[in-house]
């Protein structure tokens, strides 16, 4: 059955490379008939310039019929011997007639023959009535075609079935197969991908599609327990918060356990915004500008200044509110004022997108920035405290690569509104066919 499959499967490359080979075998056999054609014609025409020499001087003293009789030169008299419309002929009898102009003065006119054997009629200088004589040009035979010409043929079939072969079974499937790659570990799971190729193309794209189930089953698992364990404490927490109100607690540790609380549910929020992601969020086209006031509406403007370009881009606005809140709370957790949000349009003309928070803090280093988006990482010189559990910068990571962009690390200068800055770089994203 395998070596059936196979048979079949090569089937088509074989006939096509047969035609390419035959293909190419006749323009060869062409070419070379008409190359062995002029090469006759230009050893023929001596030997006509020799009869043309010897019809002219017995013409002087002969009458035409009576020359023919004797010579056995095959001549005509009359103004217009029998011609019919042959370019091939035309051209053989023009590539005779360059050989036999440098020799004669005037050049004789050469015209092709309409008589049953094929030839051309060539022009004889003669003294009273107009005489031709004939030239018998035989056709080279084209077919069967010279074995070297046959070799030649089957040698580019073979390389063209060749080629066509690795491109149609080899570099096509993995083309496809590296475009569905790319797509992973960008919050993006490629359908799986249909077998084709050869025997180890297939064995490849067959992995390959078992792999990138594996990880999805990793992925949903991932998310249902984070989603699980966040949503699993929201309850206790809400309870404890009840009892912590009826409890004759002292004041100072009423508020500390409070704050515990808060904690703990900022916490959660954290875990449950991580394994959700946004990630299959619609996206939609709106005011950015107007999407980022929102997000420091419930700040007093001197704690927070704006400066927004207005401009419209299709963005998963969910995702993209979250990801601008955390870098937000980052900020007025662990930076120091003044704070200022900038909009900032950027290439591709009318699609990218800069958003950055600036704060007069020192900020996370550069040595130490690749650490600071990891998830679950809390770096002790520039962020920490309660209620934070290393999730912040990373959603927003995630949020910008779903954008197209990256979040990087900005040093200001003497024109920037703070000391360090977070930029989260994006454009605008296809949205889903069939939306508006």
């Amino acid at each position: 059955m395998a070596s059936l499959a196979a048979v079949r499967s090569a089937l088509p490359y074989g006939l096509a490379g047969l035609g390419v080979a035959l293909l190419a075998t006749v323009q060869l056999q062409m070419l070379l008939a008409e190359r062995l054609q002029r090469d006759r014609i230009a050893q023929q025409g001596p030997e006509v310039l020799f009869q043309l020499r010897l019809a002219e001087l017995a013409l002087d003293r002969l009458p035409p019929a009576k020359l023919a009789r004797l010579s056995g030169l095959p001549l005509r008299v009359g103004a217009n011997p029998p011609t019919r419309p042959d370019r091939a002929l035309e051209a053989q009898g023009a590539v005779l007639r360059a050989e036999l102009c440098p020799a004669i003065d005037p050049c004789p006119r050469v015209l092709p023959s309409a008589g049953a054997r094929r030839g051309v009629w060539v022009e004889v200088l003669a003294p009273l009535d107009p005489v031709w004589l004939f030239v018998p040009i035989p056709p080279v035979r084209p077919w069967p075609p010279d074995p070297w010409l046959l070799l030649v043929g089957l040698g580019l079939g073979s390389s063209a079935a060749l080629l066509l072969f690795f491109w149609w079974e080899v570099q096509r499937p993995l083309r496809q197969q590296q475009q569905a790659l790319a797509r992973v570990g960008h919050h993006q799971w490629p359908g799986l991908q249909r077998e084709r190729g050869t025997a180890v193309v297939r064995q490849l794209i067959g992995r390959f599609n078992a792999m990138v189930q594996r990880l999805q089953a990793g992925e949903r698992e991932r998310s249902v327990m984070l989603a699980g364990i966040a949503h699993d404490l929201r309850s206790p927490l809400t309870r404890l918060r009840f009892r912590l109100s009826l409890a004759a607690l002292p004041a100072s540790d009423l508020q500390q356990a409070e704050a515990d609380l808060d904690a703990m549910e900022r916490i959660t929020g954290q875990f449950l915004l991580f394994a959700g992601g946004g990630d299959h969020e619609d996206p939609l086209a709106l005011p950015l500008d107007l999407l980022l006031a929102e997000q420091a509406a419930g700040l007093d403007a001197g704690e927070l200044a704006l400066d927004l370009e207005p401009m419209e881009r299709v963005v998963q606005p969910v995702a993209l509110a979250r990801a601008v809140a955390n870098l937000i709370d980052n900020a007025r957790s662990h930076g120091a004022p003044p704070l200022c949000l900038q909009l900032r349009a950027t290439e591709p003309l009318g699609e990218g997108f800069r958003i950055v928070l600036w704060d007069g803090g020192p900020g996370i280093s550069a040595e130490r920035w690749e650490q600071a988006l990891m998830p679950f990482q809390r770096l002790d010189a520039a962020r920490g405290g309660s209620g934070h559990c290393g999730l912040g910068l990373a959603i927003a990571a995630r949020v910008a690569r779903i954008h197209g962009g990256r979040l990087e690390r900005l040093a200001g200068d003497a024109t920037s509104p703070g000391g360090f800055g977070i930029a989260l770089r994006g454009r605008s994203i296809d949205r889903p066919e069939g939306s508006a």
